[in-house]
């Protein structure tokens, strides 16, 4: 595939996508409701995380596109990552 080509995405994976989506958004609410003692703010980040991922790959067409451009969409993460490893090394050594 060249740079000027495109891949044209079919509508059904959309459809797929924003039901995946909608999933993730009930479980987030189901999640909220219930204490889960110390696993409420891990599950909340798995599910963001996840729909995230779908975002990313799918209607920002990462899926498709060149290993320059999931390179740095990856390096993105990574960044996000090493962030919230220091702010949660901050916070749990506080007394």
């Amino acid at each position: 595939m060249t740079a000027a080509e495109h891949y044209v995405v079919p509508k059904n994976v959309y459809y797929k996508v924003f039901v995946c989506l909608a999933v993730l958004m009930v479980a987030t609410i189901v999640a909220s409701r219930f204490d889960l003692e110390g696993w409420n703010v891990p599950v909340a980040l798995a599910i963001a995380i996840t729909k995230a991922a779908l975002i990313v790959l799918f209607f920002m067409h990462v899926r498709y596109a060149p290993p320059l451009v999931k390179l740095f969409a990856c390096s993105g993460f990574l960044w996000v990552a090493i962030m919230f490893a220091f702010m949660a090394a901050d916070v749990l050594t506080r007394d």
